[in-house]
Formats: C-alpha cells, sequence, structure tokens
C-alpha cells in the first residue's frame, strides 16, 4: 500500500472512532472524542494536499541542468494549522464543562434536560392524535369536514355539463346534466 492510503485509512479510522467517542453520554469520552476526530480530519487534510514536496515557502531554485522538484501546496498546511487552534479550543470548552458538572453533579454523565423530555412527551402524543384523526377521517371524510360534492368535477361547484365524472365519457342516460 502507498504512504497516502495508509494515512487516510487511519484519518478515516479516527474519524470512525471519534465520532462513536462523540455518541457516549459520558463527558469524558466526549473530550477524548473531539480530540481523536479532529486528529483524523488533520490526518485527512494532510492526506488530500498531495504528495510530499519541498516547504512551501521556499522558491524552487535549481542550478542548471537538473529538474526542480514539484512545491507542496500550502493551503491545507495553513488549514491544519487553524483546525488544531480550533480544536485545542473545543477541547478546553468541553473540558469546563466537565469539570462544572463533574463538580455539581459528582459524575461526568450527561442527563436528559427536563424540558427536552417534556418536549418529547408532547410530540408523541401529537403524532397520535394526529395518526388517530387520520384514521377516523379514512373511515368517514366528513371528519375533517370534507364536502360531498356528487355534481362536481372540481371544488367550488363546477358542473360536469353532460359527463358522469370521467373524462370524455357522456352520461349513460343522455341528459345533458
Amino acid at each position: 500500500m502507498s504512504p497516502s492510503l495508509v494515512l487516510a485509512a487511519t484519518g478515516g479510522t479516527l474519524v470512525a472512532a471519534g465520532v462513536v467517542l462523540l455518541l457516549e453520554r459520558s463527558l469524558s469520552r466526549l473530550v477524548v472524542g473531539v480530540l481523536v476526530l479532529s486528529n483524523g480530519v488533520n490526518l485527512l487534510i494532510l492526506t488530500g494536499g498531495g504528495p510530499a514536496g519541498r516547504a512551501p515557502i521556499l522558491a524552487a531554485h535549481e542550478p542548471e541542468g537538473r529538474p526542480g522538484r514539484a512545491l507542496s501546496d500550502p493551503l491545507p498546511q495553513a488549514m491544519i494549522l487553524t483546525a488544531i487552534v480550533i480544536s485545542l479550543a473545543s477541547a478546553a470548552f468541553v473540558l469546563a464543562i466537565a469539570y462544572r458538572s463533574g463538580r455539581l453533579s459528582g459524575d461526568d454523565e450527561v442527563r436528559d434536560d427536563i424540558e427536552d423530555l417534556r418536549v418529547r412527551r408532547e410530540g408523541e402524543h401529537d403524532v397520535r392524535l394526529r395518526t388517530e384523526r387520520e384514521r377516523r377521517a379514512v373511515a368517514d371524510p366528513s371528519e375533517l369536514g370534507a364536502r360531498e360534492e356528487p355534481d362536481s368535477d372540481f371544488p367550488g361547484g363546477v358542473p360536469r355539463d353532460g359527463r358522469d365524472g370521467r373524462p370524455g365519457r357522456p352520461r349513460r342516460d343522455g341528459r345533458g346534466r
């Protein structure tokens, strides 16, 4: 395997492990997940920068007769430096939250918020009501306020003009309306 493929596979593995850790309910695992995920993304950005070359800032002055080597792209390196700063700030923020939570409750477990539980219960109740209303509407269309319009193809009472409800077919009795 080529070195860039190994780096890409390692970066993907780190990202996957970071996402799994972020889904845990423990704040200490959340901190580790943020750090592992950011390192995996940095590795993927570095891999996406292409093959290694000379330093991006130095000029490629080669003596006559020798071909110059390709310069490496400075953008991925700048993005990685920015990502390191952002991941450090994110980790510090989550560590502060974990510390405060540990001081208040004695553990680092994330609990469900009371307001979230209330909203979830109301949502489940609304879904049950909507399902029941739809079930009754199928059984009795007048439940939803639907009007029956026997001589109309359109809402609002547009006459059929001698048709029996199906397009292109006149009524069987031959009457106009």
